[in-house]
């Protein structure tokens, strides 16, 4: 195993923070070098770089083809979905990324103007990522998967000049329709966009509106038999917004995480040297969507500042063909390391708990696997290191941080692993463990896990528009931290064990989704007078939804009705990737004598664990009337 530099880098950024990022800023090409690392006055805690000037494009792309790397790949498409494989170097992916720029700018799209990206696992995705740093406009992408009324919210919040989509995506035994979900989106919404451009997929032609939407392809190839030359990056201050990512929000208006230009590239430069150890020209593959952050950094910018090969899968990790089909990846195009969430293992272990697929592939190449996106259960981690025999690394950040606020560096050097723990955190956070008055608490203790202003580059300086939301979500809770809303707690040797959450948001297979949302879909029901979501327990997905609804009086529709229809509302609003399949029909909901329903004590009667009467109830009995509804439910499926 040999040891470890990460202890001596991480006293080192603790003893000088600013030259420890002004040394990996250097990595990098700056159109304007940053005389300042960090401006403790500007912003909210304090800006990064604020004087450098760049453009993240440059250092994804130009800088690689300069340095002689255009033939390399820098993407590789597979799609089981759609039967299709295609490569792109670098000189390639540059020429795409200009013509799509060009054509942006032809359709009045300009530096600070919001482009809404609506895409499935195709490299047109990535594509228009890249087109729009490049001419600095600011992407949002939103998630395939999401339905309408969820596009239009994202709609009205980022008002986008222009939108990008593509007609379909592709689900095993099913095409999801992009296009009508699009049209009754910015029906819904305020805000109009001026033009769509939609890329037309062989699996559905989608029809255009005139006048609004255009042709992706025939857009770009008029361009090209124009002649359209190269398209120069913008340059970009290194505070300037390159992306909006929205997350789920409590109050049901999503809330836009902003990525700044130079911090972004600066921090993600560096993780994939010291995290994942990766070097140029080394195949990596982060087995998750674009729509997600995982996507914005690993899959789309991290890998091509690195001058990495990155892979775009459009497909599962099982059923497309088979629970093979990530061992024929890592195979087929050479992958040293994969990055998934622990779902995709359970999916793999659920079908094949053997690994009996593992045989027919050759993966000497693979030298290790993380996981993130939500809690990596040991028996997971075991099973992956068994069949792997490669080191498997939990590592734990949030939509928000963009990188891994704690992990076990490959790059540095591997630390002894703790099973259940994403080990130590990574230079950039200070974690500390504060209890409700903001006190720190010992070793072993559970509290808010809280990072130390200022927060590291490369995670978000603000929300989009809201200010003040950003304050009140993140910085109010303990004055000069960053609370993460997560509860863990540290052991005797600094390693940091993450329990869940402290608010109402619940991982569900690595989707991070708001319960609170979920409720307002639900109390949108005619019958329903009030309810409550619990993420339960669920050993594939990590949690699952759980519906409880109280009915107004008078109500005669069957139980079971009212259960179906709840969920096909959740269904239609928040889209399937909520996984929303159970509503119980109470009497009543548990709550304090102050009216908060006790969601808590809900969740651990629903997960089977311990739980003690909370000393602020209403009516204990209600308690046994949930746990009764639990237990005569049948849940699985």
């Amino acid at each position: 195993m040999g040891t470890s530099r990460y202890h001596d880098i991480y006293a080192r950024w603790m003893k000088d923070p600013q030259g420890f990022w002004g040394e990996q800023a250097g990595a990098l090409d700056w159109i304007t070098p940053p005389k300042t690392v960090f401006d403790a006055e500007a912003g909210v805690y304090g800006r990064w770089f604020p004087d450098g000037v760049c453009n993240t494009t440059a250092n994804c792309l130009d800088r690689h083809v300069r340095d002689g790397r255009g033939e390399q790949p820098a993407l590789i498409y597979d799609s089981p979905l759609a039967d299709t494989k295609r490569v792109l170097t670098y000189a390639e992916l540059l020429r795409e990324v200009e013509v799509l720029g060009h054509a942006l700018r032809r359709f009045n799209v300009a530096k600070g103007d919001r482009v809404i990206i609506y895409m499935p696992m195709i490299p047109e995705a990535v594509v228009a990522m890249l087109a729009c740093a490049r001419i600095g406009a600011i992407h949002s992408v939103v998630f395939g998967g999401f339905a309408a009324h969820e596009l239009a919210t994202r709609i009205d919040d980022a008002q986008p000049k222009m939108i990008l989509a593509a007609s379909c995506g592709i689900e095993p035994g099913r095409v999801v329709h992009y296009k009508p979900l699009l049209d009754r989106a910015i029906e819904e919404a305020k805000h109009k966009p001026s033009n769509c451009l939609i890329f037309q997929r062989p699996q559905e032609t989608a029809g255009l509106i005139e006048g609004r939407d255009q042709d992706w392809a025939k857009t770009c190839e008029g361009l090209k038999a124009e002649g359209i030359g190269p398209l120069a990056p913008e340059p970009m201050k290194a505070t300037d917004p390159l992306y909006i990512l929205y997350t789920s929000g409590t109050t049901g208006k999503p809330k836009g995480v902003v990525r700044d230009n130079g911090g972004h590239m600066v921090a993600l430069n560096w993780t994939m040297g010291a995290i994942y150890d990766i070097q140029p020209g080394d195949v990596y593959w982060a087995a998750s969507d674009v729509g997600w952050v995982v996507g914005h950094s690993y899959i789309c910018y991290a890998p091509l500042l690195r001058g990495a090969t990155t892979v775009v899968y459009e497909g599962k990790p099982v059923g497309t063909p088979d629970p093979g089909a990530f061992w024929r990846m890592i195979s087929e195009h050479n992958i040293k390391v994969l990055f998934t969430a622990p779902t995709a293992f359970r999916a793999i272990k659920k079908e094949d708990p053997k690994a009996e697929y593992l045989g027919k592939y050759d993966l000497s190449g693979l030298k290790a696997l993380f996981l993130a996106g939500e809690r990596a259960d040991p028996d997971t981690v075991k099973w992956a290191e068994d069949i792997l025999k490669v080191p498997v690394i939990d590592h734990w950040w949030q939509t928000e941080t963009g990188w891994a606020i704690a992990g076990n560096p490959l790059g540095l050097g591997i630390l002894p692993v703790k099973y259940g723990s994403p080990t130590v955190p990574m230079p950039g956070h200070e974690i500390h463990i504060l209890d409700e008055t903001g006190k720190e608490v010992e070793a072993g203790k559970m509290g808010t896990i809280a990072i130390k202003l200022p927060l590291p580059p490369g995670c978000l300086p603000t929300l989009w528009n809201a200010e003040e939301r950003f304050r009140s979500s993140y910085l109010n809770e303990f004055h000069g931290y960053y609370s993460t809303s997560d509860a863990g707690y540290r052991d005797e040797d600094g390693y940091l064990f993450i329990m869940g959450r402290t608010d109402d948001i619940i991982n569900v297979a690595g989707h991070r989704l708001s319960t609170g949302g979920m409720e307002e879909v639900l109390s949108s029901h005619p019958s329903v007078a009030e309810c409550a979501v619990i993420g339960a327990k669920d050993s594939l997905k990590g949690e699952v939804p759980l519906g409880f609804v109280v009915l107004k009086s008078g109500v005669n529709t069957s139980h079971a009705d009212i259960a179906k229809d709840c969920v096909r509302l959740v269904r239609d609003q928040i889209g399937p990737v909520a996984a929303f399949k159970h509503t119980l029909v109470v009497n009543r909901l548990p709550k304090t004598r102050s009216g908060k329903i006790l969601r808590g004590t809900m969740k651990k009667i629903a997960d089977g664990d311990a739980w003690s009467m909370p000393a602020t109830i209403d009516d204990p009995v209600i308690l046994d009337e949930i746990a009764k509804a639990l237990g005569e439910a049948n849940l699985k499926g």
